[in-house]
């Protein structure tokens, strides 16, 4: 009996390319990931050939939908410069200094109209804040303090949802111990699933926990386009968005296509990490995001047996950053055993463990940054220039 990948592949050599090659025999489409009837591939092009091949993507779009047994359908076409082609800012392309062709723009990014700012993204419908919790690297607690800054907000009354947007490396499953997939509501809306009084999303409900995600940046972003706007979020006050970690194509782009009211940095105290959330507050201040404050995780340990603090990674690195930045320092978080059994057996503490000191830690870290958003969102002052 054939699979459904089986038969999506069928569909696709239906398809023809703008030379009239099967689609499937063309070599521009990447392996075609099927799970529970949700369909993601690529086609990859030179991107001198996007043009001719955007009506490809839609067909092959249109073909996998038209497949019995597909119940949402996600397809990216990224586009490559051709080896050794001129970059645009060469002199062969008229870049540099002087004019000549304008730099192409990553996919869905709007183009800054000419002598004036970009236009502001459109926001999410029934989303009144959207802020995004990030990180200069990889490991430092970021999606941890996510899910329990959520459920903060939470618990300040609040209604919250969260969008897993690591594409690479989801941890909402493993948070928030969610093993079922999404529902689909009309046929082409996700229903995100709710988690302790949250609406939850992640690419990580939609494949299988070992499935390597080989893709490209622009096909991450049509995945975190999808579920940003094509999910039915209902009426948020605050949407956490656990971002990537670092300061790539990905988070710039997500950064500048998405009307972030702030952004919440997380770090360890240590030097090395210090020196990476210096570029994450750089990359928002340039995008014009602004940085709701700072939060050192593992700021400590106390031995569970004898009591004696031991500041494994430093202590107070943070706050220090925090003042010399001029940005907001939001709370430290312990480095304890019973946040990370938590974590791992997907009961996060602010949940499972209302009263107990680190849920309190997270509760003042949450009060801080929605005292920060009210900031954020109060309009300027009108100046009156009198005669």
């Amino acid at each position: 009996m054939a699979s459904l990948k089986d038969d999506v592949l069928a569909a696709l050599g239906k398809v023809a390319s703008p030379q009239g090659q099967k689609l499937t025999e063309t070599g521009t489409l990447s392996d075609v990931v099927v799970t529970d009837g949700k369909v993601f591939f690529s086609i990859s092009v030179d991107a001198g050939a996007v043009k001719e091949w955007e009506s490809v993507r839609g067909r092959a779009e249109a073909a996998t939908r038209a497949v019995p047994g597909v119940q949402s359908v996600l397809v990216a076409l990224t586009a490559e410069r051709a080896s050794g082609a001129p970059s645009i800012s060469s002199p062969a392309s008229g870049g540099g200094q002087g004019g000549g062709r304008r730099p192409q723009m990553p996919p869905g990014q709007a183009r800054p109209r000419e002598g004036g700012a970009a236009p502001s993204p459109a926001g999410i419908p029934g989303v009144a804040s959207i802020i995004a919790v990030a990180s200069g690297k990889g490991g430092v607690g970021k999606s941890t303090t996510a899910v329990n800054l959520a459920l903060g907000l939470r618990d300040l009354g609040l209604k919250v949802g969260i969008l897993d947007a690591d594409i690479y490396g989801p941890s909402m499953p493993k948070l928030l111990a969610i093993r079922e997939k999404p529902q689909t509501v009309g046929g082409n809306r996700l229903k995100p699933i709710e988690r302790h009084g949250m609406q939850v999303m992640s690419i990580g409900f939609l494949i299988e926990e070992e499935t390597p995600m080989i893709w490209r940046g622009p096909m991450v972003m049509s995945a975190l386009t999808q579920m940003l706007r094509e999910v039915e979020w209902g009426t948020l006050d605050v949407m956490v968005v656990d971002m990537p970690p670092g300061t790539g194509d990905a988070q710039l782009t997500m950064a500048q296509q998405v009307p972030l009211k702030g952004a919440v940095i997380v770090s360890t105290p240590q030097d090395l990490a210090l020196i990476d959330a210096r570029r994450g507050i750089a990359m928002f201040r340039r995008v014009n995001v602004p940085v709701l404050g700072i939060v050192e995780n593992m700021s400590t340990f106390i031995c569970p047996h004898c009591g004696e603090r031991s500041d494994i990674f430093g202590h107070g690195g943070a706050r220090a950053e925090a003042e010399r930045l001029g940005v907001p320092f939001l709370g430290e978080v312990p480095l304890h055993m019973d946040i990370r059994e938590k974590s791992d057996s997907g009961q996060p503490v602010v949940a499972t463990v209302p009263d107990g000191p680190h849920a309190k830690a997270y509760r003042d870290i949450a009060a801080r940054v929605r005292d920060g958003l009210q900031v954020a969102s109060r309009p300027a002052p009108k100046i009156v220039i009198e005669a």
